[in-house]
Parts: C-alpha cells; structure tokens; sequence
C-alpha cells in the first residue's frame, strides 16, 4: 500500500491527537491535534475538529476551531474555521468563513 489513504467516517469520535503519514479523510469528530509532515488531509462537510491541523495539504469543506499550518489550504464552499491559518498558498471559495489571521507566503 504506497499509497495509501486513511479515513474517519462521520459518526466517529476521537479525542486525542492524529498523526498520518500518507493521506487522510476525516468525516467525524476529532477533539485534539491532528499532524502529518508532508500528507494531505481533507476535513470533510461533517467533520469537526477541535484543535491544531499541521499537514502538507489541507482541503477544509467542515470547521475547524484551531490553528492550520500548511504548505496548502483550501477553504471550500461552506467550510468554518475558528483561528489562524499559516500556509505559502492559500485558496478561498465563495462561502468560505475564516474567522482568525491569516500569514500567506514564506
């Protein structure tokens, strides 16, 4: 499995932190920190996170209260996020809510 992708189906409840290597699809609940060094996570529509999102990409379509830091972020139509976000590119849909700071580049 090279390639492999990890999910959290909605209806699932972690409290704890996650560490991925690959990628990973998180649908559920999560209160804690979710961590990857270079993998792509995708926080769909259901998804809930409480607490810091570090990973090489992120693609948020649910909320967020924490900080993200990514090399990527995209905030897609409808997605939520409570806190700051530190990326080099970041993308905004229409309908996107970014309530925190943003530090864009570098």
């Amino acid at each position: 499995m090279a390639n492999s992708t990890n999910v959290l189906a909605s209806g699932i409840e972690i409290t704890g932190s996650i560490k991925f290597i690959n990628d990973m699809v998180i649908d559920g609940k999560v209160d804690g920190e979710i961590t990857s060094d270079k993998g792509k996570v995708t926080i769909g529509e259901n998804a809930h996170i409480i607490g810091n999102v570090r990973a090489g990409e992120v693609k948020l379509f649910g909320k967020v209260e924490g900080t993200i830091t990514s090399e990527r972020c995209e905030l897609k139509p409808n997605s939520k996020l409570d806190g700051d976000i530190k990326t080099k590119m970041l993308s905004m849909e229409e309908g996107a809510s970014l309530s925190g700071r943003t530090e864009i580049g570098g």
